[in-house]
């Protein structure tokens, strides 16, 4: 029996892809599928891909093309199927000529001509387009639109802020089609808004998008009050939008790793998370510091060790205990929290005029994992046991300032009807505004250092 197999995305499956399919098929007997894993187009940089896995592997199997369809998970892969599986032909597109030809050595490298005309890109840009207004042009802002270039089928086409001179010499300094001085304007431009602007103004310009029937991004924290995520959450499940929190920790492939092997029992029980993020702001002058956007260390930072929280331990927590430190400001420079689970508890601490080591560590009844500095972008971490023979350590990467993950999955939600992530759950929200929010406890403890 001779065996072929084949290699691609299937993003959108077009008649480009089933031509191919078809192709393949003919050159030999038993037909052998590898559809890119997410993993792997995440780590090579293809964030692109509009379609889950579940989805791409479906439509192939729809064809009756394959006879059988195994997963891309790594580079190097191809080598290890062709011997795996005993291979003599590995037929791919002729866009990849003289890519494989190492591939000689093991098998029969066959190219096929791709169908003119039709590419799962043009596909993406003719019903998944999705245009982004921006909100502000601080530096969030400037990391953001930079970002976005690393995502295809997104594009910044308008941007509105208060000052409108200094707005529109931002949009013709980046290139930006619009800049627009009222926001009813500039909701007309888009199909979709991302809010970087100071914490304070971020539940009004929310309702507003939504109410406008654009779906948000919006900068953490989303809501400085938790009855306002419940609002608005709310409100976005009756305009059947997309709501995210652009907490970019949430959407990286690394961070996403952790959390399921936290949770898989591999450690064990998990009894204790530490989670730390701090750094000297030296620079007094910044918004930081500003009581008037309601700064301060635990609205700055809390939102990503809160994360980690949820995501690991969940949503019930039965008792908190807040502890923040003053330093002759109207701010706080060091916030703590302590989360009390029913069996487990989390400790977790941000400062922005006070430094310790921002690890994460998540301690379980057989072992724990630990996450070096700064563990929010999640590169690596290690799995570590009595017996140091069983440790592990993962590492993943983690491309630019991170938020060209974000945008990618804020796109991929609209463009599956999406009103949520998984990554980032309308319950992820609430829960971190119901502990950003420190006018609800009753047990705080302000100090003056």
């Amino acid at each position: 029996m001779k065996k072929v197999i084949t290699y691609g995305t299937f993003d959108f499956l077009h008649r480009g892809h089933v031509s191919i399919l078809k192709r393949a098929k003919k050159l030999g007997d038993h037909l052998i599928v590898a559809v890119t894993g997410e993993e792997y187009d995440n780590n090579r940089g293809k964030l692109n891909v509009s379609q889950s896995l579940h989805h791409r592997i479906k439509n192939v199997e729809k064809t009756k093309l394959a006879d059988e369809i195994i997963v891309e998970e790594y580079d190097g892969q191809k080598l290890i199927d062709i011997q795996k599986h005993e291979i003599d032909i590995f037929a791919i597109g002729s866009d990849w000529i003289g890519k494989f030809d190492y591939l000689n050595e093991y098998c029969e490298v066959v190219y096929l001509p791709r169908t003119k005309g039709i590419s799962s890109t043009k596909l993406r840009n003719e019903t998944g387009f999705v245009k982004i207004g921006m909100i502000g042009t601080g530096n969030i802002a400037n990391r953001f639109l930079f970002e976005s270039k690393y995502v295809n089928n997104v594009e910044v086409v308008s941007v509105y802020g208060r000052n409108f001179e200094k707005t529109k010499q931002y949009a013709e300094q980046n290139e930006i089609k619009y800049s627009r001085d009222t926001l009813e304007e500039f909701l007309n431009d888009v199909d979709a808004v991302y809010i970087a602007t100071p914490h304070d103004s971020h539940y009004e310009y929310v309702k507003k998008c939504l109410n406008n029937n654009k779906h948000v991004l919006c900068e953490k924290p989303m809501v400085l009050k938790h009855e306002q995520s419940i609002e608005l959450l709310k409100l976005s499940k009756q305009k059947n939008l997309l709501l995210m929190e652009a907490i970019k920790t949430a959407y990286c492939n690394g961070f996403s790793k952790l959390v399921s092997f936290a949770k898989s029992g591999i450690i064990g029980k998990v009894i204790q998370l530490d989670a730390s993020f701090t750094k000297i702001v030296f620079d007094k002058n910044r918004r930081e510091f500003k009581p008037e956007y309601t700064g301060g260390s635990h609205n700055e930072l809390m939102t990503y060790p809160l994360l980690a929280s949820c995501k690991i331990l969940g949503h019930d927590v039965i008792d908190c205990k807040n502890i923040q430190f003053y330093n002759n400001t109207e701010i706080d420079i060091y916030s703590k929290l302590e989360l009390q689970y029913e069996s487990a508890t989390a400790n977790l601490c941000v400062g922005i005029g006070a430094k310790k080591e921002g690890d994460l560590i998540i301690t379980g009844t057989d072992g724990y994992i630990y996450c070096p500095a700064p563990w929010w972008l999640t590169k690596e971490f290690e799995l570590k046991f009595e017996d140091p023979r069983k440790n592990e350590k993962f590492t993943y990467k983690f491309q630019g300032d991170g938020l060209r993950y974000e945008i990618s999955e804020f796109a991929s939600c609209i463009n599956s009807s999406m009103i949520e992530s998984y990554k980032m759950s309308h319950n992820d929200i609430e829960f971190i505004s119901k502990y950003i929010d420190t006018s609800s406890f009753t047990n705080g403890i302000n100090l003056n250092i």
